[in-house]
């Protein structure tokens, strides 16, 4: 997708603080962070939303998985984190790329409050 700024930072055509990547996915620190660890997993393969995943994508949503895990560990949440997947206006995905967020720190996460 030509446009797509996710697209864009996995080809490496616009920089991000890149913290994991192979063929298959792509992690990166939010540019905006809500917790002192506060992580996103993306798919190479552009995929709108998780609306938008066939029987075809199921390999990369449990890489995605894996690699949340194994991130959130080596981020310091081994004590707990929270993975969060909003898909669409409603949901309130801000970028039309299937993405992953991965929350965590000292602290509990508690409640998320969404803006719609």
């Amino acid at each position: 997708m030509g446009e797509c700024i996710f697209c864009k930072i996995a080809a490496g055509e616009i920089p991000a603080k890149k913290c994991f990547e192979d063929d298959q996915v792509v992690a990166f620190h939010d540019i905006h962070p809500l917790r002192p660890t506060h992580l996103l997993v993306i798919p190479r393969k552009h995929i709108a939303s998780l609306a938008h995943v066939g029987a075809e994508d199921e390999p990369v949503l449990g890489r995605m998985l894996a690699v949340a895990q194994k991130l959130a560990v080596e981020h310091g949440s081994d004590d707990g984190f929270r993975c969060i997947i909003n898909t669409g206006r409603v949901g309130g995905q801000e970028v039309s790329h299937l993405h992953l967020h991965i929350l965590g720190g000292p602290e509990p996460v508690g409640p998320m409050v969404t803006k719609i």
